[in-house]
């Protein structure tokens, strides 16, 4: 029950941002003691903020909001992922919320993995698990998505090889494949990929229906998606196609 009150919960902040704790009361039939230790729970998991007298989501670009979104299937996204990571591995993992659950999951469950990232959220959400190193890429902090952007992360990654860097994405679009919003989180992508012998793409299938802005040009790397099972099968095809390799959750 207690999972169930949770999904709940996020699927009203998802769809409103912000309710107050005794509509949450009666919207779900219990108490609001039962809801504060709910929203308890949520908070220090980063998936929401608490006001007074209310629960409430961040901005949209703000990754402790994204995590909220869909969080069923990026949890299973994030678990599958984690098992294509082995102890004593080194691996890339650009910022994301997918991404973000998924450096949770290798740390929890794999040892001595060591991360590199330009995510400082990723830094600080993993920073209690002993079985993880945390590299941190060099760069121009952006203060919303909390990651690290410019050339130096260009500069930082070309030391290193790994067999697997995971990232996000905001959309894709056949012509241009996937894609990003910001045009310097797009270049930390790529710059970070040219040193992994495969990309991976953690996103939830609702986003092969939208695009963003800024090609992630991937075309250079060998590349997989692994997403949820409501990928549309064209898209699956279109895939393909495309030499992109799909993986399921």
């Amino acid at each position: 029950m207690k999972k169930k009150r949770e999904k709940e919960i996020l699927s009203l902040l998802v769809e409103r941002r912000k309710v107050e704790v005794t509509e949450l009361s009666e919207l779900l039939g219990v108490s609001q003691v039962t809801i504060r230790k709910d929203l308890d729970e949520l908070e220090k998991m980063h998936l929401i903020k608490r006001v007074h007298g209310f629960a409430q989501l961040s901005s949209e670009d703000d990754i402790n909001s994204r995590l909220a979104w869909h969080y069923e299937e990026k949890t299973k996204i994030a678990e599958k992922a984690a098992e294509l990571i082995s102890d004593g591995d080194t691996v890339f993992i650009e910022n994301g919320s997918c991404c973000a659950l998924a450096a949770l999951t290798i740390a929890k469950t794999k040892k001595n993995v060591t991360i590199v990232t330009n995510s400082a959220f990723i830094a600080g959400y993993v920073r209690n698990e002993p079985n993880v190193q945390v590299v941190l890429l060099g760069g121009i902090y952006q203060k919303e998505s909390q990651c690290l952007v410019g050339p130096m992360i260009r500069d930082n990654a070309m030391n290193y090889n790994v067999k697997y860097c995971l990232i996000g994405t905001d959309g894709w679009n056949e012509r241009i494949g996937f894609t990003n919003k910001d045009q310097m989180r797009a270049q930390a992508v790529r710059d970070m990929s040219a040193s992994a012998e495969q990309v991976v793409i953690l996103t939830e299938s609702d986003k092969f229906s939208s695009a963003g802005t800024v090609p992630l040009n991937l075309s250079g790397c060998k590349t997989a998606v692994l997403t949820d099972p409501d990928i549309p099968e064209d898209v699956r095809e279109k895939l393909t196609a495309k030499d992109i390799g799909i993986m399921i959750a």
